[in-house]
């Protein structure tokens, strides 16, 4: 099973690069699949590679699910 996440970016760096965030953890990732890239934009992260954007309220929803997710039983 795969899972690509949402990501917020920060900022839009050359060669078709971007630095994003995700819970305060930032990481170099690809935008090549990606048009028109701006910071602020969510995109769906797969192992290092944007694959499209995503609504800011779609990122957040499936970004409170992960979380709850990750609490498992402690929720």
């Amino acid at each position: 099973m795969c899972l690509a996440i949402p990501v917020q970016v920060k900022e839009v760096l050359p060669d078709n690069m971007a630095k994003v965030t995700l819970d305060g953890v930032s990481k170099i990732i690809s935008t090549a699949l990606v048009d028109d890239v701006q910071p602020g934009d969510y995109l769906v992260l797969h192992v290092g590679y944007a694959l499209a954007k995503i609504d800011p309220e779609e990122a957040e929803r499936t970004l409170e699910l992960l979380r709850q997710a990750a609490l498992g039983d402690a929720a």
